[in-house]
């Protein structure tokens, strides 16, 4: 892995492989650069794929308080490092934090987005605002299982998974970046699409869910889509938010290679 230091001092781990165009993945929620290992190896023959660790996650470093616009910083030196423009390809809150970065004039030529967690249609903003005022007050406490234990009830996974979940071997990872959460929670502002901010992306954009997710993931994705000025949906046969990372590549191909 090599380090870029972001404009706030945060150094930011990162590592390619493969030669081509730059394609930059950018992870979700309690993830690190590792998670995106099988993805970049199905790419590397047609991209140069970067992955990287989020701040406050993995190898990288971490600068308080949080702002939405230092994640977007970290991202904008690692494409300076890599010799950029880049593409983006963004998974759930990665994909938010790809359109921040795309609408902030970053060095982006295209962007691909999987599910980006958004929540279209009327929804309970009292849920949402009991949720993040939970999970800033385990966080505190420095809960970091009950904050993990929190954002998996948060998202509808059933209390057999989450046991099962914590007795499993990838717990501890979980509790590392479990401080990450909060971040995430911040991308997303009020939960809705940022319609005025998706305006402002100047590159063309493919967003995608998958057909076997439920209706309101692939609702989200499509609104993503038409609010974007160079938008494009579309739905990956038999998927869900766990997506397979070959039909992914697929898509990234058919997407970004002229």
């Amino acid at each position: 892995m090599d380090t870029v230091v972001s404009r706030d001092g945060t150094p930011i781990a990162y590592g390619t492989r493969g030669s081509g165009p730059a394609l930059v993945l950018v992870g979700g929620a309690m993830t690190t650069g590792e998670h995106a290992a099988p993805l970049a190896g199905l790419l590397a023959d047609s991209f140069t794929v970067v992955t990287y660790d989020r701040r406050g996650r993995g190898r990288s470093g971490d600068t308080r308080p949080y702002a939405v616009g230092r994640e977007v910083e970290d991202l904008a030196e690692v494409i300076r490092a890599v010799g950029g423009p880049a593409a983006l390809y963004g998974v759930s809150s990665g994909a938010a934090l790809a359109l921040h970065a795309a609408s902030a004039g970053t060095a982006v030529s295209r962007v691909a987005l999987y599910e980006p967690p958004f929540t279209v249609g009327e929804a309970d903003p009292s849920r949402r605002e009991a949720y993040r005022s939970r999970l800033v007050a385990l966080l505190a406490a420095d809960d970091r299982g009950g904050a993990v234990e929190l954002f998996m009830t948060h998202i509808g996974l059933p209390p057999e998974m989450i046991a099962g979940a914590r007795r499993s071997p990838a717990w501890p990872g979980l509790e590392a970046v479990a401080p990450t959460l909060a971040y995430d929670d911040e991308l997303l502002g009020d939960g809705a699409p940022p319609l005025d901010r998706l305006a402002l992306v100047p590159v063309p954009a493919l967003v995608m869910a998958g057909s076997a997710s439920p209706p309101a993931m692939t609702e989200a994705a499509r609104t993503v889509a038409e609010a974007l000025p160079e938008g494009t949906y579309r739905e990956l046969d038999g998927q869900t938010h766990d997506v397979a990372p070959a039909a992914v590549a697929a898509a990234l191909r058919e997407f970004l290679l002229p």
